[in-house]
């Protein structure tokens, strides 16, 4: 079974995974058994984004076992919830790789395949002292994609669209670990104001970034990877 890895985030109440996506289509509706008006969603779904929509569902089942799956709706700010749960989910996909997370506070998650365009981009993702703390050459390319992936993180963690990720989502400095590490992420805005764990990991060629709000902050432990990274 190609879910490749179940992490319960130590000082957190959350918890992630990630799915390699090798199953036919068929596979993932034989055992999701959709509701009507989630295979109406999946009809307006065209080539691979169809295998990315049903691994990431499939992996949530994986995350929130129970009698019945709980079904993933939307909001109308296109934040995913789970139907009659009180559970925080956030999903994302790259790629061979869906990734979800599910927890009783406030989570994000994103991962996102390494390229080397990044380097062109991040004036539109960081701010001015955002991208003082990145060092010019060695693990440039990776520490931008974690910072992007946790900005995203922040964005889907916060739920409502109208965020300038320079002004709203705000990243502390961090040294940028082969290994994986973790640093510390706001997001501010108007009345939302709010402070998460960020954890990043190299996995596949890819950069998993998780965001979640501690409730045992005196408890919580580094973070240490024990995910099949890449140095």
């Amino acid at each position: 079974m190609p879910l490749t890895h179940q992490e319960k985030l130590i000082g957190t109440s959350a918890q992630c995974a990630l799915w390699r996506i090798e199953e036919p289509e068929e596979w993932f509706l034989q055992q999701l058994q959709l509701s009507p008006v989630e295979h109406a969603e999946l009809e307006s779904i065209k080539g691979w984004r169809r295998m990315e929509w049903l691994a990431v569902r499939q992996l949530v089942a994986e995350l929130v076992p129970g009698a019945g799956r709980s079904v993933l709706v939307k909001d109308e700010h296109g934040k995913p919830h789970l139907h009659n749960s009180s559970l925080h989910v956030s999903i994302s996909h790259s790629h061979h790789l869906a990734a979800a997370m599910v927890g009783e506070t406030i989570v994000g998650i994103d991962i996102q395949k390494i390229v080397e365009k990044i380097g062109r981009l991040a004036p539109r993702f960081l701010s001015a002292a955002e991208l003082d703390f990145i060092p010019p050459v060695q693990h440039r390319i990776e520490q931008l994609h974690v910072c992007w992936c946790a900005k995203e993180a922040l964005y889907k963690a916060y739920g409502k669209r109208e965020i300038d990720f320079c002004v709203h989502l705000l990243l502390d400095p961090f040294v940028y670990s082969p290994s994986g590490g973790e640093f510390k992420g706001r997001v501010i805005k108007g009345d939302f104001v709010a402070e998460f764990e960020l954890r990043y990991v190299l996995v596949e060629g890819c950069m998993l970034v998780t965001a979640v709000t501690p409730i045992l902050r005196a408890n919580s432990l580094p973070f240490v990877a024990d995910w099949p990274v890449q140095t």
